[in-house]
């Protein structure tokens, strides 16, 4: 007999990951039920994805980070809690992680991160604390002894990829390109919809209980000089290299304004502390989606590309 599919709390369903999130889990037959704050039914783009996600079977609760008791009462209708806040919100997290230790019926808890790893990124000082709110929340979700995932997916495929690297481009370059560094430290790539089928595969999976899983699909991990060389096969067309200097791009990051060098943070701690790639997950501890979950198709960066030509 098969067993009964956990229930799945999504938190932030009307952000872009969230909003994916609430339709994988649909799509693997979760029960799914969303929290929403009031104002989203306010907001006229929010409050369209709550209707396709409510018509598609989605059970929205009324609730927020900010109050205990209604994030209670959502947490005891589920056996998972997905958080998919963006990230200024991070440290809100506080309050429902102590909501899942009160509950204590979660079976599992993934925290917001989805994106590079904040224990193995080397920019400490740099990010204005982006990482180590992220890592805060860890600490806590472990001195709490709450049964955890962390999925770390790296880049979102909108994020940098629609202008191949090129912070002050809203597409890809077709005369020239700057690369960062030699250009051959490698940077990692996954669309939102995908890292959303990872995610759902993994909530009840146990291996994946108390470790990281990490998301490196094969076809999705190049360096600036590979991703130069496909968009140059594609639109047939040699293009322009400038190379920017670490020295350079440091300058960059302290001239410019933030959050405006937040971009440029990024790229710099991918493209020349390699701190997607660096390290090898399996002695880490780590687990890797792809090599877990053969089954999950994904897009690769060849295919995003084939859209952008």
């Amino acid at each position: 007999m098969e067993k009964q599919k956990s229930r799945v709390l999504i938190v932030g369903a009307t952000g872009k990951l969230g909003h994916e999130l609430a339709k994988a889990s649909l799509n693997f037959s979760h029960p799914t039920f969303a929290l929403v704050r009031d104002s989203a039914f306010a907001d006229p783009t929010k409050l369209a994805k709550l209707q396709s996600l409510s018509e598609a079977g989605v059970t929205l609760l009324k609730g927020s980070l900010q109050d205990e008791e209604s994030l209670i009462e959502a947490i005891k209708k589920v056996d998972v809690v997905i958080c998919a806040v963006n990230s200024t919100q991070i440290l809100d997290q506080k309050l429902l992680i102590q909501a899942i230790k009160k509950a204590g019926s979660i079976n599992r808890f993934i925290p917001s991160e989805f994106g590079l790893d904040p224990d193995k990124v080397q920019i400490s000082g740099m990010d204005y604390n982006f990482y180590s709110r992220k890592a805060e929340i860890r600490r806590l979700v472990e001195a709490e002894g709450i049964p955890y995932t962390y999925v770390s997916c790296n880049f979102y495929m909108s994020c940098l990829l629609p202008s191949l690297v090129q912070p002050e481009l809203k597409a890809p370059p077709r005369d020239k390109i700057k690369i960062y560094g030699d250009g051959n430290i490698k940077g990692v790539f996954v669309k939102e919809c995908d890292v959303a089928a990872f995610t759902i595969n993994t909530m009840d999976d146990p291996l994946t209980l108390n470790k990281v899983l990490y998301l490196r699909p094969p076809g999705n991990v190049y360096s600036m000089n590979e991703l130069a060389d496909i968009w140059e096969t594609k639109i047939k067309k040699k293009l322009q290299k400038t190379y920017v200097s670490e020295e350079e791009l440091l300058r960059i990051i302290r001239e410019t304004p933030y959050p405006d060098n937040m971009l440029f943070v990024f790229i710099y701690s991918v493209f020349i502390k390699g701190d997607q790639t660096y390290f090898d997950i399996e002695s880490s501890g780590g687990l890797e989606g792809t090599q877990l979950y053969p089954h999950v198709k994904y897009t690769t960066i060849s295919e995003y590309l084939d859209t952008l030509v």
